[in-house]
């Protein structure tokens, strides 16, 4: 299989931003939404920064941290963007990286559920930004449905993953109160045990 990732950028040495120990984050290009405040903007057009490598590739470049991974329990996050845009490409990077590793995706879960299922039995971990609960709210700030990113959260609850998720739901001025969080929070916690559910505000500049 011939799968590429549009790479834009490789963080290495990371900790305790990431789930455990020390970790890579892959960064790629690519996003299904239009978040209002985007932290990661140039994401979401190519630029001549992009790098487009296979998994052999991508396992070379990370390699380097290997030590660290297996001494702390860390390994590679897939982010961006929207990291599950390229599902096919972590699922052949994860038949290839050392079984010692850990991987995790950032994820704001609005993608097709097949996309979700083709990385389900590789991944260890998910950090889920789901924005809001509240459909009009959610496409106010993103300029999408949120209906997918929400079932596909179920899906994974259901299928016994809530333990392997932090959930992160933002508070953004403008859009959203620190209520309007707290009842996200509340709904998110109905359907499932999660790892944690991590409430956090916007700082707009």
């Amino acid at each position: 299989m011939n799968t590429v990732l549009p790479l834009l950028k490789v963080e290495r040495l990371r900790m305790e931003t990431d789930g455990e120990g020390v970790t890579t984050l892959v960064a790629a290009m690519g996003c299904p939404l239009s978040c209002k405040y985007c932290i990661n903007a140039p994401l979401l057009v190519m630029t001549d920064l992009v790098q487009n490598v296979t998994p052999e590739q991508l396992l070379g470049m990370v390699r380097i941290d290997d030590l660290y991974f297996q001494a702390t329990g860390g390994g590679v996050v897939f982010g961006g963007g929207e990291s599950l845009l390229h599902a096919e490409f972590i699922r052949e990077f994860a038949k290839i990286m050392p079984k010692e590793w850990k991987l995790t995706v950032e994820t704001s879960l609005n993608v097709p559920e097949d996309n979700l299922r083709t990385i389900m039995p590789y991944v260890d971990y998910y950090i889920a930004d789901i924005k809001e609960t509240d459909p009009e709210r959610y496409r106010a700030y993103t300029g999408m449905d949120g209906e997918r990113a929400w079932n596909n959260l179920k899906l994974l609850a259901d299928s016994g993953l809530a333990g392997k998720i932090r959930v992160r739901i933002p508070r953004i001025p403008g859009f959203n109160t620190v209520e309007d969080v707290k009842k996200s929070a509340e709904r998110v916690s109905a359907i499932g045990k999660f790892d944690k559910i991590e409430l956090f505000s916007y700082i707009i500049r």
